[in-house]
């Protein structure tokens, strides 16, 4: 795994400043978020693909709130509530304004 460079880190840092991007989806605002690679973090490129989620988001069983759907272990129950993690992602760069 090759770490992270500081622009991506910088990324890293404004995609959680819009909170966790589920969260948002429901119609909250969760600052406290962790990244999560989509990819692995080992294919090259991997420190873009990134989300923004909060523990009860990212890892079943976390968070205050653990009623949520995790990706980590229901990838398909979390896509088909909240999208595909590419359409997540897409979603987030849009809301930063970095539409590719």
């Amino acid at each position: 795994m090759s770490n992270p460079t500081k622009q991506e880190k910088e990324y890293w840092d404004r995609i959680a400043s819009l909170s966790c991007i589920c969260c948002r989806i429901d119609g909250r605002f969760n600052p406290l978020v962790s990244i999560h690679h989509i990819e692995g973090r080992t294919k090259k490129g991997c420190h873009r693909k990134v989300l923004a989620l909060c523990a009860g988001h990212h890892q079943d069983g976390t968070g205050n709130d653990r009623t949520m759907i995790a990706v980590h272990p229901w990838k398909a129950r979390f896509e088909d509530r909240y999208g595909t993690q590419e359409q997540l992602m897409e979603m987030t760069n849009h809301l930063l304004g970095e539409d590719k």
